[in-house]
């Protein structure tokens, strides 16, 4: 139960944003929910007068603005298939429209209309109702909803004035809007009200506060028997129903449920589920509308699975799947690499100081995965509460240990970023894996290396194995791909081996220096390309058989690179002292015909790196003198 109270007790400290809308990167607007409400995406807008009178209609086209948060009952929040639970106010055309008989609907044992419309009666004639929730029990009391839509052209009849459920090719004419957002029969629309007044400006129904608490104060009324909190430990209206639509709109998945009253339910130790537990039924709304509006916030969906991380006083805790871009883009940007892993973990501990402080002391941070086997169920794969202390101090050895140097991100210009510190674990994922990796594999991933960053456990053998021999083969996929596994794969090394990024010139291991002199061979090579000129050199194209067979592979390596070094002359002098210096030590070392292991990619990338950087000093040094 601690998650559902940690939720719990987030809705009550961020209470001020209940029905605040806000707006996701693709402006799907979202909001922590009222009580007793929840949303649904509206197909058709019906506006009322004050005096319940039908103003206008229209259908509603842009995605973004369907979503609509409307009132709800127990009941009607978990309704499925032939069950009549009418919403309370905003409903489908099914239950709302009272003439649909007399349009070729189908006759009902129980009919929705009528339960809709007892129930609206009973809101609108409490105490509790305001203007316009009696303006719109005015207007669809009539029951010429239908009626009034295909005069407004909104629905369409045919020749035995029956509605058209579907446009079809044999229809004349354009086709009209409302069949292009649904996606069952016309029955099935979803319509929404509103409420106009001349010379007024009213705000609409489903954001506007007072029909949130007119409702819920109605509703509260109507709640069930008193019963033990398990939550809270807390005498309160008790509730056997709780909230699905938890991941999005469309989600059917249920948390908490048992509606199954025969076979195995229970495994016979209870006869009915409240004996197995007992949650009130305010605390299952806030919990849920809170675990709701964190998904929308910060979670990070992968095929369906949750991966979440919040705080109760400060909801927007760095994630332990994001990279040390996005967690601390301030000391992971860098412009030249001179960092030890020690003053990396100092500058990324300052930029993590920020969310420190930000948090209230006593305050812990709660990491969920959330995710479904079936439609109906779902289930908490994972669950910790951490103090924030030891939480962020995981996050800073993670990205210290974890650390190397990356060139794979775009800033908000659409420049590359050259950032150090660790990977996100979707994109260890893609290195492992290849881009082209399922939903499936990468979720699964990104659960097993959970642990590794938050315990501290090794990252899995295999996930590393698999991203060194993808980083070994360059020529099975395009420069910039195997730039980034490269990286990643370093880092992911680099986690046991715990190098810098600057070359150790007093490490004499076999790997290491093999892993070096490659990395000469290729710079040497590609010093002599025109300007433009992309190809792999015979460095990166004997890359794969070198890290099998570097003494015999780096024969081949090395007759190939004597026209290249007559090509550069004097230039190539320095590389070919570095060469020998390299093959010096080498030398030293007691021959071994076994395959290189993960530490030469580390030696390889390293010298690589260093070149490169040494070359770009030396052409601006070059350009100053010319200036």
């Amino acid at each position: 139960m601690s998650w559902l109270l940690h939720l719990y007790q987030t809705y009550k400290t961020h209470s001020k944003q209940v029905g605040v809308i806000e707006k996701r990167f693709n402006d799907q607007e979202y909001t922590l929910l009222p009580v007793a409400h929840t949303t649904q995406n509206a197909h058709i807008e019906v506006t009322v007068t004050r005096d319940g009178e039908l103003h206008s209609a229209e259908v509603i086209t842009i995605k973004s603005d369907m979503s609509t948060l409307i009132p709800c009952t127990e009941k009607s929040a978990s309704r499925a298939g032939s069950v009549v639970a009418p919403y309370p106010l905003h409903d489908k055309l099914s239950y709302v429209a009272g003439d649909l008989i007399a349009y070729g609907g189908e006759q009902k044992k129980e009919d929705p209309f009528a339960a809709y419309v007892k129930q609206l009666k009973g809101w609108a004639d409490s105490p509790h109702a305001i203007d316009k929730v009696k303006s719109i029990y005015q207007y669809v009391s009539k029951g010429t909803l239908i009626q009034d839509l295909v005069e407004k052209q909104i629905l369409h009849v045919d020749d035995r004035n029956r509605l058209i459920n579907k446009w079809d090719k044999s229809n004349e004419g354009t086709k009209p809007a409302i069949y292009s957002v649904l996606a069952g029969d016309v029955d099935s629309a979803f319509i929404r009200f509103n409420v106009y007044a001349p010379g007024e400006h009213l705000t609409d129904v489903w954001r506007d506060s007072e029909m949130y608490e007119s409702f819920i104060q109605y509703y509260n009324e109507q709640l069930g028997d008193i019963d033990l909190c398990y939550v809270t430990g807390e005498l309160m209206p008790a509730t056997d129903k709780h909230a699905n639509k938890i991941r999005n709109a469309a989600d059917k998945a249920k948390l908490i449920s048992a509606n199954d009253s025969s076979g195995f339910t229970f495994r016979g130790r209870f006869s009915k589920s409240q004996e197995a537990a007992s949650i009130s039924y305010e605390v299952s709304q806030k919990a849920h509308n809170a675990l709701k509006w964190l998904i929308n916030r910060q979670g990070k969906t992968i095929d369906q699975r949750v991966f979440l991380v919040w705080g109760e006083e400060r909801t927007d805790i760095p994630s332990f799947a994001d990279d040390a871009f996005d967690t601390a883009p301030s000391a992971a940007v860098v412009k030249q690499v001179a960092f030890t892993n020690q003053e990396f973990a100092m500058e990324f501990a300052k930029a993590l100081d920020g969310y420190s402080n930000r948090i209230d002391g006593k305050s812990d941070v709660h990491i969920m995965v959330l995710d479904s086997a079936t439609t109906g169920r779902m289930a908490v794969l994972y669950y910790r509460s951490m103090d924030k202390h030891l939480y962020l101090n995981k996050l800073i050895d993670w990205h210290t240990s974890c650390a190397w140097l990356h060139r794979y991100r775009k800033n908000t210009s659409g420049e590359w970023v050259q950032f150090y510190g660790a990977p996100s674990t979707k994109d260890i994922a893609f290195a492992a894996y290849g881009p082209r990796a399922s939903d499936k594999i990468v979720k699964g991933l990104v659960e097993r290396m959970l642990p590794c960053i938050v315990d501290g456990r090794d990252i899995p053998l295999d996930i590393v194995r698999s991203a060194y021999h993808r980083a070994t083969r360059p020529l099975s996929m395009e420069e910039w791909e195997w730039e980034k596994t490269l990286s990643i794969a370093c880092s992911l090394i680099n986690r046991k081996e715990r190098s810098s990024m600057a070359v150790d010139f007093q490490n004499t291991k076999r790997d290491y220096l093999f892993g070096r002199l490659l990395a000469v061979a290729d710079v040497l090579e590609n010093r002599t390309f025109a300007k433009g000129e992309k190809r792999p050199t015979n460095a990166i194209r004997y890359k794969t058989a070198f890290s099998q067979h570097p003494e015999r592979t780096w024969l081949t390596i090395e007759k190939s690179l004597t026209p290249y070094v007559m090509k550069l002359g004097p230039e190539a002098t320095d590389l070919n002292k570095l060469m020998d210096e390299i093959l010096d030590k080498l030398s030293q070392v007691e021959e071994s015909y076994k395959p290189l292991s993960f530490e030469y990619l580390l030696g390889f990338h390293s010298q690589r790196h260093a070149l490169y950087q040494s070359k770009d000093k030396k052409n601006e040094a070059v350009e100053a003198s010319q200036e």
